[in-house]
């Protein structure tokens, strides 16, 4: 017996068809497979669709081969679809789309989780496209595969549906990538070409016609183009640059303009190299230039940041309506693509400023490389990873790593604030723990009202790592706030992961906070460290201790004779190849030789009054063993005579008198006890006191004080 079936019964395609209503076709669906007879029954009762009602739905059912078995697009907006039992779904697709669209068929043919409202072009039988918004729901038990509902795309529907897809990226290209895809639904072939200005993401302002400058910035359908017509990345003539612009821009007003055939466009371009390089081929066509425009600030005429042209058939004539369709979509868009414009002014002076911080060249005592990645090269916005090497009194490195939370100018500004503060409080000094110490106040201060959260914006969780390679004693002095743990390698190749103690970061509430320590690790001549951002040993497969180990194991391979910039830009591609980079990373890599022996000279003397001259004949000795001049000798035993006699004076403790001889010059250090700082002031004609400081500030190059457990180190560098 014959029965009608229930609404709870009925396939995916049906429901929405019912759903959609009068937009879909009246009458049942047209089988193109062996179930046709299984789907015949339409609804007898339901109204003949009205002229003017648009019908604009369809649907396509495939099996779990992705081959189709039935389908219905009877509307009129189909026209020019060919569908045929069997053929496989991608038949519909444009190539460049195919493999995106198989994936989401599968991945829902797996979840059986809808996948809906994709906008998507679907390839017509003469090569054209139609624009539709396709929609992928698992068919009903106990039915197997797909129906994929299609629902071609109305003008206004797809203006609302266009303006959404082109202001989901701040990436120049795929802003106008956006745009030229939405203009398909007008077009055959779809062009945009944007002022120079805007891919620099310099600030646009009105330039005279004669000099306006344009560079494709996006050409759709892809496909293979004739010789010389422009494409993506091109330059356009600078006559054709002119042209357009005087083209779209007439007594100050900028406007369309419409050209109704091809006889008419070589007419206005003359020169038959620039009809090659703008016109689509040698068909016949007509062509419509869009300006993109934006509007003037404080009364100022408005500004062109590019053309649109969209070319189609002469026998399809552009009407009014599609004119003002088009002309609000390209003013839609000329927002975004100023937004995207002044994101690649934001990124090129972020990343400008991520180089500036990136390590120079080291010493004869340390080598240093380092790699800088964000997580893509047209990411939204640079992150806050910051990483700076610098040289120490003493001849000491600082190596220091830190990841600034957030993107953008405003963790720019943060990380910019703190890798300058940490290099002065290091260069003053201080120890690295009390450094962050500093550091951990400035994040705070940089959240107050005023400073921060009004701007949208918090330093707070921020992290970083500062380690101090002494060459001397073949030691690494390190803390940690909150940051991932560097990895030692042993001249042997032995790695090891340093221990650092968890840390909730800077910045955190008062009552959290944690004190920062300091660990101390041998580093003998030959090692290397690696310090590093989260983003290089994160992976959502694996555990962040097994991807720390996974960089220990990768850094252990580099071997003594490799070249250390080229052995780390080898170590991050072998790296971030094995998972998708989801965050921005920075490594540094340090190779420490150290100090021989024979360039470096220690004694420990009582602090007694003949302390000053027994230093001197120390001194004396090893400089004429080291064949240093006679003005370096003679400046350098005022130096420790001075320094010792001045150390004699306000310490109790013993005396200690260092000499370290470089390629550059002669460091003398004098330790004592006291925890005075000896400071340069103004003397008077007949004052005593002060002068000794007064001689070493002129005879040295460069002179300072820094702490230690035990007291002070007077040092100071000499010419050699």
């Amino acid at each position: 017996m014959d029965s009608t079936p229930s609404p709870s019964s009925s396939l995916p395609s049906d429901q929405v068809s019912r759903a959609l209503g009068n937009y879909g076709p009246q009458g049942g669906r047209t089988a193109v497979g062996p179930a046709a007879s299984q789907s015949a029954g339409g609804s007898d009762g339901a109204e003949p669709a009205t002229e003017s009602q648009e019908q604009i739905l369809g649907s396509v059912d495939v099996d779990r081969d992705l081959n189709i078995t039935r389908c219905n697009l009877e509307a009129p907006a189909f026209e020019g679809l060919t569908v045929a039992a069997g053929r496989p779904f991608s038949d519909l697709l444009p190539p460049g789309d195919i493999p995106t669209v198989t994936r989401r068929l599968r991945q829902v043919m797996e979840t059986r989780e809808p996948h809906v409202a994709r906008v998507q072009r679907l390839r017509r039988d003469d090569g054209t496209e139609l624009v539709v918004s396709m929609s992928i729901l698992p068919a009903a038990a106990p039915q197997e595969g797909l129906t994929v509902s299609l629902i071609a795309m109305a003008k206004r529907l797809h203006l609302y549906v266009s303006e959404t897809a082109i202001g989901t990226s701040l990436d120049i290209g795929e802003t106008a990538q956006s745009l030229a895809q939405s203009l398909l639904a007008w077009a055959d072939v779809a062009a945009v070409d944007l002022d120079y200005a805007v891919w620099t993401g310099e600030a646009v302002t009105e330039q005279p016609l004669g000099r306006i400058r344009l560079r494709r910035a996006a050409l759709v359908p892809d496909r293979a183009w004739p010789d010389g017509y422009l494409t993506p990345g091109d330059n356009l003539p600078g006559e054709a640059s002119r042209l357009l612009a005087i083209a779209v821009r007439r007594q100050d007003v900028a406007r369309p303009i419409v050209i109704p055939d091809r006889e008419v466009i070589e007419r206005a371009l003359r020169d038959p190299r620039l009809v090659r390089a703008l016109v689509p081929g040698d068909r016949p066509a007509s062509l419509v230039c869009i300006p993109l425009v934006l509007e003037g600030q404080g009364g100022r005429p408005p500004i062109v940041l590019g053309v649109a042209e969209i070319w189609r058939r002469p026998d399809r004539p552009f009407r009014e309506s599609e004119l003002l369709d088009l002309q609000e979509l390209a003013a839609r868009t000329a927002h975004h693509v100023d937004l995207a414009r002044q994101h690649q002014r934001e990124h090129a002076q972020v990343l400008a400023l991520q180089r500036r911080l990136l390590p120079r060249a080291g010493s004869d005592t340390i080598e240093v490389a380092s790699v800088y990645q964000p997580t893509t090269p047209d990411s939204a916005g640079v992150g806050g990873d910051w990483v700076n090497s610098f040289p120490l009194p003493g001849g000491r490195t600082a190596l220091v790593v830190g990841d600034v939370v957030g993107h953008g100018l405003a963790a720019a500004a943060a990380m910019g604030q703190l890798s300058m503060e940490a290099r002065a409080l290091l260069s003053a000094g201080l120890a690295p723990d009390e450094v962050l110490e500093h550091l951990d106040e400035t994040v705070t201060l940089l959240d107050d009202a005023e400073a921060g959260l009004a701007a949208g914006y918090s330093a707070l969780g921020s992290t970083c790592c500062i380690a101090v390679y002494d060459p001397v004693g073949h030691q690494v002095v390190m803390s940690s706030a909150g940051h991932l743990p560097p990895v030692l390698v042993l001249p042997d190749g032995t790695p090891e992961i340093l221990s650092v103690p968890p840390h909730p970061g800077l910045g955190t509430e008062f009552a959290l906070r944690e004190p920062f320590v300091t660990h101390t690790f041998a580093a003998p001549p030959g090692s290397l460290i690696a310090l590093y951002t989260d983003g290089l040993v994160e992976d959502p497969a694996v555990s962040i201790d097994e991807g720390i180990e996974r960089l220990a194991d990768t850094v252990s391979r580099v071997h003594p004779w490799d070249d250390l910039q080229q052995a780390t830009r080898r170590l991050v591609t072998e790296l971030t190849t094995r998972s998708r980079l989801r965050d921005d990373m920075t490594l540094l890599i340090a190779r420490m030789t150290g100090r021989r022996k024979r360039d470096i000279a220690t004694w420990r003397l009582p602090a007694r009054a003949d302390a000053a001259a027994q230093a001197r004949a120390l001194a004396a000795t090893r400089l004429r063993q080291w064949q240093a001049k006679d003005e370096t000798r003679d400046n350098a035993l005022l130096l420790i005579s001075e320094l010792v006699t001045n150390a004699g004076r306000f310490a109790t403790g013993p005396i200690t008198v260092r000499l370290i001889k470089d390629g550059h010059g002669l460091l003398c250090e004098v330790g004592d006890t006291g925890n005075g700082r000896p400071r340069l002031g103004r003397t008077g004609l007949l004052d005593d006191s002060g002068r000794g400081l007064y001689v070493v500030h002129k005879v040295t190059t460069h002179w300072g004080v820094r702490w230690t457990d035990t007291g002070k180190v007077v040092w100071a560098e000499l010419a050699w």
